[in-house]
């Protein structure tokens, strides 16, 4: 059974930086694409990136130049770098592959205080 454990959220400032990661325990991580979702108070759960087995990338719009998605396949680990953070970031963020059947995980609370 596939589980997605986020973490490195908190709380940051305008402007500050922080990095999530995500663990997932998948036989198969190496040749899944993975993303990075988050859902804001009162909001539906929104993409924000994607990065492919083979390391492509994709960003929303809104986070383009300042998030950057990466993998280590060694460690079926995804992160998602975030700087230049402001108060429209604050939301619950979640990993999740692509093309397999799992639920989501629990979260890591990201909030940017002006």
């Amino acid at each position: 059974q596939v589980q997605l454990v986020e973490s490195g959220g908190g709380l940051v400032q305008v402007g500050g930086s922080v990095r999530l990661s995500c663990a997932a325990s998948m036989r198969d991580f190496s040749v899944r694409a993975m993303s990075w979702y988050r859902q804001a108070p009162g909001k539906q759960r929104g993409l924000v990136a994607t990065i492919g087995s083979g390391g492509t990338t994709s960003y929303a719009d809104s986070v383009k130049g300042r998030f950057t998605i990466s993998r280590d396949n060694a460690k079926n680990t995804v992160f998602l770098q975030m700087n230049s953070l402001k108060p429209e970031d604050t939301a619950v963020y979640y990993c999740k592959p692509t093309g397999v059947s799992v639920g989501w995980g629990q979260g890591t609370q990201v909030t940017v205080s002006s």
